[in-house]
Order: C-alpha cells, then sequence, then structure tokens
C-alpha cells in the first residue's frame, strides 16, 4: 500500500536515472527543489527571482501585483466590516459589550506583534509558502522535514476553514438582504444557504481561473470598497440613533453580560474569537509573494499595514455597534436577519432602505475575502505540492495563465466538503471559524518559536538569511516575539474552550477535535510513506555559508539531474 501512495505523490528513488523519471505532473519535467539557505548577498534583497532561487525553487509566476494591489489584497483577506458582521454574534452573546470592545482591542494590539514577526520571516524567505516554506529554514536541519510537514498541513487546514467561514457567512449575509427585502417572509433553510454557498465556492474558484494580471488589477479596488463601507455603516448607525437609545457608557465599555454559562471573566475572553478571525491569515499575502514585485519588503509592510489599518477601523466600528445596538442583544436571535446581529443593528437604525442600499457592499467586501483566500490557499497547496506533502498533480501551473487550475479546484473542493458540517447546528458553523484561527495561528506560532530559540544556530543563522524587514536581535526584537510567542498559545487555548455551558455533543467547541483528527491523519500517512517522498524546505542545506556564498544566484536555479532530490 505504501508504494501506491508513494506512487501517487510522485516518490523518486535516490538511484533512478534521468530518463526512468515520470515528468508528466509537471509541464517542465521535476520541480526544482533544492534546497539552500538565503545568502547575504545584497542583490538577494533586490532580485526577488534571485532569493526565489537561492531558497531553491524556480520562478513559475508572472509578478503582477504591485504596492497597492498587495496591500489591497491584505485588508481583502482580513475582510473587516465582512468579517466583523458574521463573528459578532459571538462576543455580544457570550460577554456584551464589553467583550466586543475590549477583546477586539486587546486582540489588536497583541495581533500586531504576532504581524510583525511573520512579516519578519515573510522578508527573509519570500515564496508561496509562506510560513510552511520558512519554517523548514528556522530549526536545525534533522528537524526540517517534520516541522515544515506540521506547518504545512496545520497552515492548510485553516486557510481552509476561514475561507468556508468567509463563504458561509456571506450566504447567511445575502440571505438576510432576501429577508428584509421581503419584509421577514422568506427565510432561508440550511439548504439554501449551504447551496449558496457552493455556488459561491464554484464563482470564486473560476475567478481564480484567471490570469494573475487579471486578479492583481481587480484587487487593487478591494481596498477602498472595504474601508468606506465600513465608515458608512459606523457613521449611518451612530447618526440615525435617537439621543436617547445610546448604549450606556457603563454597559458599553463595563458591565459584562451575557447567557454563556461561564464566570465573566471567561465569557469575557471567548469574545476573542472575533478578532482573532478576523485578524489571521497574516501569511495570506506571502503566498502570492512569488506574483510579487519586491516582494521581500512589499509582502511584509502590506501585512504590518493591512493589520494596523484593520485594527484601528475595526475598533471604532465596534463601538459604533455596541453604542447603537440598543435592545438587540435580549431579542430572540432566530428574528435577526441571517440571524446577524449588526445586520439587525443597521436595520433598526438605518431603516429598510438604508440596509438595502448598504449591505450589498458589506456583501462585496465578503466576496473578496473569498477571492483572495482562495488564491492564497492555492499557492500553499501548489508549494506542498512542489515539495511532495501532497501529489505533485497540484504543482502545475496552467502554461498560458500562469495559475495553478488544480490547487484552485482543490481548495474548492475541500470547501464543499467541509460545509457539510452545516447539516448539525450552528454551534459546529461557529467551531469552523475557531477552527480557521486555530490552524493558522498554531502555524505562525512554530516558525516563530523556532526563530527566536535557533537564531544562532550553525544550522539557521538568522542574520544570515534576514530580509531587508528586520526586527533585529535586540532587547526589542526579543520583546516583540516572545510576546507573540505567548500570547499566540494564549488565544488558541481560548478559541478551544466551548462557546456555551454546559457542554454537550451539541454546544462542544468541535475546532480542536477536527484540528488534531486532521493532523493526526496527515501524520500517520507521512510515518506510512510520505517521509520517503517529502522533500521539505531547509533539509536538503549545504553544510557551510562558503559553499552558497561562492555561487551565484542564477546558478543556484540550475539544478542538475544528480542533484535534484
Amino acid at each position: 500500500m505504501s508504494s501506491t501512495i508513494a506512487a501517487a505523490f510522485g516518490r523518486r528513488g535516490s538511484n533512478t536515472s534521468n530518463s526512468e523519471k515520470d515528468h508528466s505532473q509537471y509541464p517542465s519535467g521535476d520541480p526544482v527543489v533544492r534546497h539552500n539557505p538565503v545568502g547575504e548577498d545584497d542583490s538577494s534583497e533586490q532580485d526577488d527571482d534571485a532569493r526565489l532561487a537561492q531558497m531553491g525553487y524556480k520562478s513559475e509566476f508572472k509578478r503582477e501585483f504591485r504596492s497597492l494591489s498587495t496591500f489591497s489584497f491584505a485588508m481583502a483577506i482580513m475582510g473587516l466590516v465582512s468579517s466583523v458582521i458574521t463573528t459578532f454574534n459571538t462576543p455580544l452573546l457570550s460577554g456584551g459589550g464589553p467583550s466586543v470592545i475590549w477583546t477586539w482591542f486587546i486582540g489588536s494590539v497583541m495581533n500586531m506583534t504576532l504581524g510583525v514577526s511573520i512579516g519578519e520571516l515573510v522578508s527573509a524567505f519570500p515564496s508561496c509558502g509562506g510560513l510552511y516554506s520558512a519554517s523548514g529554514y528556522l530549526v536545525p536541519k534533522r528537524y526540517s522535514k517534520i516541522t515544515a510537514y506540521g506547518v504545512g498541513w496545520a497552515n492548510g487546514l485553516g486557510q481552509i476553514a476561514g475561507i468556508s467561514g468567509s463563504a458561509y457567512g456571506l450566504s447567511s449575509m445575502i440571505m438576510a438582504w432576501a429577508y428584509v427585502i421581503t419584509d421577514g417572509r422568506f427565510v432561508a433553510s440550511t439548504g439554501e444557504i449551504v447551496g449558496l454557498y457552493i455556488g459561491i465556492m464554484v464563482i470564486a474558484g473560476v475567478i481564480n481561473s484567471f490570469p494573475t494580471s487579471w486578479l492583481a488589477r481587480l484587487t487593487a479596488s478591494y481596498v477602498f470598497v472595504n474601508l468606506i463601507t465600513t465608515c458608512v455603516i459606523a457613521i449611518l448607525v451612530l447618526a440615525r440613533t435617537p439621543s436617547g437609545e445610546y448604549t450606556s457608557g457603563a454597559d458599553a465599555f463595563v458591565n459584562i453580560s451575557g447567557a454563556s454559562g461561564w464566570s465573566k471573566s471567561l465569557a469575557f475572553l471567548i469574545g476573542l474569537q472575533m478578532v482573532q478571525f478576523v485578524m489571521t491569515d497574516y501569511d495570506a499575502t506571502a503566498h502570492i509573494s512569488e506574483e510579487v514585485s519586491r516582494a521581500a519588503i512589499a509582502a511584509p509592510v502590506a501585512i504590518v499595514q493591512a493589520v494596523f489599518v484593520t485594527g484601528l477601523m475595526g475598533f471604532f466600528l465596534n463601538i459604533a455597534l455596541v453604542f447603537a445596538m440598543g435592545d438587540v442583544a435580549s431579542t430572540d436571535i432566530t428574528t435577526w436577519p441571517g440571524e446577524l446581529a449588526v445586520a439587525q443593528i443597521l436595520l433598526n437604525r438605518g431603516g429598510k432602505v438604508a440596509f438595502l442600499v448598504v449591505w450589498p457592499f458589506a456583501c462585496a467586501v465578503a466576496f473578496f475575502v473569498v477571492i483572495t483566500a482562495v488564491q492564497a490557499n492555492a499557492r500553499t497547496f501548489f508549494a506542498l505540492a512542489r515539495d511532495r506533502a501532497i501529489p505533485g498533480w497540484f504543482a502545475i501551473v496552467e502554461k498560458r495563465t500562469k495559475v495553478t487550475i488544480n490547487a484552485v479546484w482543490l481548495v474548492v473542493l475541500a470547501n464543499i466538503i467541509l460545509i457539510q458540517l452545516a447539516w448539525i447546528n450552528y454551534t459546529a458553523i461557529a467551531a469552523i471559524f475557531s477552527l480557521a484561527a486555530l490552524g493558522m495561528d498554531l502555524s505562525y506560532w512554530v516558525p516563530i518559536v523556532g526563530r527566536t530559540i535557533f537564531a544562532d544556530h550553525p544550522e539557521v543563522r538568522f542574520r544570515e538569511q534576514k530580509g531587508p524587514f528586520y526586527l533585529g536581535e535586540g532587547l526589542f526584537g526579543q520583546f516583540i516575539r516572545w510576546t507573540c510567542i505567548v500570547w499566540t498559545l494564549f488565544e488558541c487555548i481560548v478559541l478551544a474552550i466551548p462557546s456555551t455551558t454546559p457542554v454537550t455533543a451539541m454546544s462542544m467547541n468541535w475546532s480542536s477535535v477536527v484540528f488534531g483528527g486532521v493532523m493526526i491523519l496527515a501524520f500517520g500517512a507521512y510515518a506510512v510513506a510520505g517521509h520517503r517522498y517529502y522533500i521539505a524546505p531547509g533539509s536538503q542545506r549545504v553544510p557551510s555559508n562558503d559553499t552558497m556564498q561562492s555561487q551565484s544566484p542564477s546558478e543556484g536555479s540550475q539544478v542538475s539531474n544528480q542533484e535534484k532530490l
């Protein structure tokens, strides 16, 4: 059986002749997968393809993303207004106004340390593998394979859950619009929401099959729709709320309330699910870095800018929603359009006409999230396939469009499978939101820990591999990284806690169970056969940096058949 699995993944024996190798899975023969350390050559910081070649990869994409489209992509992946809309219920119902406002504030500040730490790694290793590829270089060579393999699967699973949560949220938002325009006569069933979800995923797959240049031009407009819609909703709900109906300052900022059944402190912390879902998938911009011009600086800067702007704008949006919400939290959730509290707040304050006009723009923002997330996730699967972690068929790049068509549709299929959890209940859907943040944040935590602990290890020597975006090894850099490490581990624990008590099979937060199950299966496949053919980033580092420094970037990209793994 192991030989069958190995054949599917394209294993090559060490003694296989050139004529016997199977090149059918790749448009131009075996992929270049020699993994060498990034050197200190200044040209590697200026030449995207040279830096990529020093990592052992050949550039196969067109670099169509410029500064604006890259920043817009980073903003779009977080969604801001649409992601707040779809996750606002959790902090509101668990801890009330204080949970909404203060968990966002705390999470935004702490997530900035995560965004900056990720930016440093993306700058050093700007490949479509993102932190998956970086992780193989940030630990000693003997740990490279198992570390990168685990990070890759955790990141891929988290991205799938993030897309699923965003697409399901978009389906609910569209159904909320239909509910309002029919004056409550149309209430969508689970089957109708799931059916719409599948349609959204198919459309996103089609769009992501377009050439990279089309995607770059389309993406550049996302940020404007996102920010303008956020401002319009915040201003509208505040301006249309009668002066006597504003939430009091005490209820907005101090009095923790809710019906979760947990203690007030834990009920408050459960509200972190919103900010962690919104402000995640930081490294999505890294996954398109092989399509970004000046990726070593443009990608990390876009990540940090997006985290800052999303945190600041989201904080004021949440304050506006809390002060304008009135008694929404005490009403029946089933009466809210799409069962979304923000939809009810906007309807109450803006009225039917304003709701019907503004809401489609929020839906558009949610659709932008799905499109950009599918693109990023497809590049992740491409990177995994390039290193033989999944079948090499998904590493094929379509020659004309320079798009990973097979990987795009793998993402679509995986999300259609995952959304079948919707047939259980809403708690299962909420678990998807937790799973997204849990999977991705843990995949960030591991390489950041490796970079912090092994920075001076003779097989890592991060100073020699650093990119132009660099925190340094002094007190400031250490403080940022260790704060990020402790915070990420803490919030991942909180994300695994059920949102209500007593905990039953129907109210259980199954995110940790799903995550653990998938990781067990992945490592099981690795133990059976994967370790024989998987070529991890960094696992074939040359023993001396002198060897790398004496080799030009162009020579590094031309790997002979004997040197290929």
